[in-house]
């Protein structure tokens, strides 16, 4: 992405390969990400978009319908491949890698029980955040390495609080698992001193496996924790309209997002009145207020402000529109 085609180069040598485009439930986060990735394409851009929302809307957005695997949504100059993260899909998957591994790790005896604890896990809280999490950072760090299909990734996020949680999860995921490591480390050297007694041979290749497991997601885990705070490779865009809670949420996103050392590139204020008529104009005046709130609130952020458009933000025309407007 050039700086002079929308402002991503603030400040960086290097343009961002990663967007994240963030903000409140309603102000047209997937629009503005598949307006983004629209404009890059015809750039000649080869573009990954990603929802991670629950309730994912690209392919409303595009008409088409979209799954866990990528889906080739638009071909211009480059072209766009479209993804929704399917939550339980993803869960499935990694019951199912966890189980074949504790099946080869655990004494026959515990394969019962093993399996009853990851029945109870499949709906636990915090099961899909992980889920998604796994999908989104062998998506993303995969796509944002320079040997990779794609020039652009953008990610069309979940709202704010669920957007949070996930981006907590990586440093708590790796801390975690370093811990496991540690715990693995000290078995591994009392398994050293069993195989000295000629014994524990069995036990040892369970505990090498163990660790190359968990060595990998640690390592997937940090990868995305290493991109996200990048202010060369990744940067946050973060949407909003111009009233009341929506720049009071955003205000707090840019804070929450700044003590996670993830760098804030870009505020799009989106669905801007018209000064046309008494109402509106009104209106207008409200906004502009709310607007210099969240302009004193988020210095040395550029801001991208888009206009009330007419009809649905739907198709490759409505988003060719949106995306004039984004440059």
């Amino acid at each position: 992405m050039s700086g002079s085609g929308g402002g991503l180069s603030d400040g960086v040598d290097r343009d961002p390969r990663l967007v994240l485009v963030s903000g409140k439930g309603g102000v047209g986060k997937t629009s503005v990400s598949c307006a983004l990735a629209l404009r890059e394409a015809r750039a000649g851009r080869r573009v990954l978009l990603v929802s991670t929302d629950p309730a994912h809307n690209l392919g409303h957005a595009w008409g088409t319908a979209l799954g866990d695997d990528p889906r080739r949504v638009l071909v211009d100059a480059g072209h766009v491949d479209a993804v929704e993260i399917d939550p339980a899909r993803t869960v499935q998957q990694h019951l199912r890698t966890v189980g074949e591994s504790l099946r080869r790790l655990l004494p026959e005896r515990m394969h019962g029980p093993a399996e009853q604890h990851l029945e109870l896990a499949r709906d636990a809280p915090g099961t899909h955040e992980s889920a998604v999490l796994e999908r989104l950072a062998e998506l993303v760090v995969g796509a944002c390495h320079p040997s990779s299909a794609y020039d652009v990734v953008v990610v069309d996020t979940a709202p704010t609080g669920h957007t949070l949680r996930l981006l907590a999860l990586p440093e708590r995921l790796t801390t975690w698992t370093e811990s496991l490591l540690a715990n693995r480390d000290r078995s591994e050297r009392f398994g050293a001193a069993l195989r000295g007694l000629g014994g524990g041979e069995e036990h040892v290749d369970r505990d090498a496996e163990l660790r190359r497991v968990l060595v990998r997601r640690r390592d997937r885990f940090a990868g995305l924790r290493d991109l996200l705070v990048d202010p060369e490779r990744a940067g946050f865009w973060l949407v909003a309209t111009a009233e009341r809670l929506p720049v009071a949420e955003t205000q707090a996103l840019h804070t929450q997002l700044r003590a996670l050392g993830i760098p804030v590139r870009r505020l799009v204020v989106n669905r801007r009145s018209p000064a046309d008529g008494a109402v509106l104009t009104a209106r207008r005046a409200v906004e502009d207020q709310h607007l210099a709130v969240l302009a004193d609130a988020v210095p040395g952020v550029p801001l991208t402000e888009v206009p009330l458009l007419p009809g649905d933000l739907t198709g490759e025309p409505a988003l060719a529109a949106l995306a004039e407007h984004l440059a």
